[in-house]
């Protein structure tokens, strides 16, 4: 099975470490040309919504057209932004190439459906985690290499590194990656009303809202954890990036070593329930974070329910999908996760504000709840149609 997407997931590494080398690099960047902490905010929500448009589009695409020509299509955008970001000089410039990347970005859902593609259903949860893993030691070492070359050089050679690194990928997606889907597999597009009775679906639909309510959750998170980091411990930047690269070598050997094995005893829907479970506990531990060693519970939680939540989820949404829509459902499921990012950190970070850093983790915690709610009442009802939740992934 690894053999089969060793070549996709080479290329979400690579494809992530460029992507990752300008996540801590931006914001001050754009204040470099004098813009304030709003503006930077504008900034990342500009793309995330332009993300959230693209999403579904560059998914029916795929569906339509196959997933290879889909991510060349992203990788170029790519190419043409950061390029544009290490030669701008005015800040439209560099709204105008978030907004490039933005629209032609559709790597993650097509990614996600390029995997399903090749991989049997009782595997996919396993696969998904090598491709959580591929992503998660991408965002460990690009901001280590944008961080040295920042350090030696100015801030053009961060965004000409990712650039070039993105122009690597596209080599290796044009002459090594082969097309996962078939002439016959696209001839047979869905149509729009095909793809709203999907979205509609009882079974569909509660996964969607599902993982969106997960989406928030961590996005509320993501949002806030490093001005957490700062208020409840005092940590600076250097200190904040070290702790995430710890927290990103973590996450990757959590996603190769538990996604699989626990999906293989539990089933899908159960492991994910387990992972939404410790998030909700990492997020109600908050108010007791107040050194390192209070810190640990609630990252440790974190880190084991987000390696196993995600692909958990996503494997059964692929397995609810007809195989004609995959990309577009993937690319919609995509689209929710980039309006989380849109809508939370300001609603997460606006809580620290307001109540201090023990309410840090209450919008999380919220949406976690919701999460879970929604996987026990599933749970139940897979139970109650006499499919056992440990075999609900591959039954149904």
């Amino acid at each position: 099975m690894v053999a089969r997407i060793l070549p996709i997931l080479g290329i979400t590494f690579i494809d992530i470490l460029g992507f990752s080398i300008l996540i801590p690099i931006l914001p001050f960047f754009v204040k470099h040309f004098g813009a304030s902490d709003l503006t930077v905010g504008l900034l990342f929500s500009t793309f995330a919504a332009c993300q959230f448009i693209a999403g579904p589009i560059w998914g029916n695409v795929s569906d339509r057209f196959g997933r290879k020509r889909v991510l060349i299509i992203s990788q170029i955008g790519a190419i043409i932004g950061w390029t544009m970001l290490a030669r701008a000089t005015t800040l439209p410039i560099v709204f105008l190439a978030r907004i490039i990347e933005g629209l032609s970005g559709g790597n993650i859902s097509v990614t996600q459906a390029y995997v399903s593609d090749l991989v049997e259903p009782k595997d996919r949860a396993r696969a998904f985690g090598y491709v959580g893993a591929a992503f998660s030691a991408g965002i460990v070492f690009g901001p280590l290499l944008g961080g040295f070359l920042l350090a030696r050089y100015n801030y053009s050679a961060p965004f000409y590194a990712a650039a070039a690194i993105q122009f690597l990928t596209l080599l290796l997606t044009i002459f090594m990656l082969p097309e996962s889907t078939s002439k016959d597999e696209r001839s047979h597009v869905a149509t729009f009303s095909d793809i709203w009775r999907s979205l509609t679906d009882r079974r569909l639909a509660p996964l969607l809202v599902q993982l969106w309510a997960f989406s928030l959750s961590l996005y509320a998170w993501f949002g806030v954890i490093t001005l957490l980091f700062k208020e409840a411990l005092g940590f600076n930047g250097t200190q904040t990036s070290y702790f995430f690269a710890s927290f990103g070598l973590v996450s990757v050997l959590l996603q190769v070593t538990a996604v699989g094995s626990t999906n293989d005893r539990l089933g899908a829907r159960l492991t994910a329930n387990i992972g939404i479970t410790c998030l909700l506990t990492a997020f109600l531990l908050v108010p007791i974070i107040h050194n390192i060693l209070t810190l640990i519970p609630t990252m440790a939680l974190f880190a084991f329910g987000m390696a196993i939540t995600r692909p958990s989820l996503t494997a059964l949404l692929t397995e609810r999908t007809p195989e004609n829509q995959r990309g577009t459902i993937l690319g919609v499921s995509s689209a929710l996760d980039n309006l989380s990012g849109v809508l939370m950190p300001p609603v997460s970070t606006g809580v620290l504000g307001a109540f201090g850093p023990a309410w840090a983790g209450a919008p999380s915690a919220f949406w976690s709840a919701v999460a879970l709610v929604l996987g026990l009442n599933a749970q139940r009802k897979e139970r109650a149609r006499g499919a056992p939740a440990v075999e609900a992934a591959t039954s149904e």
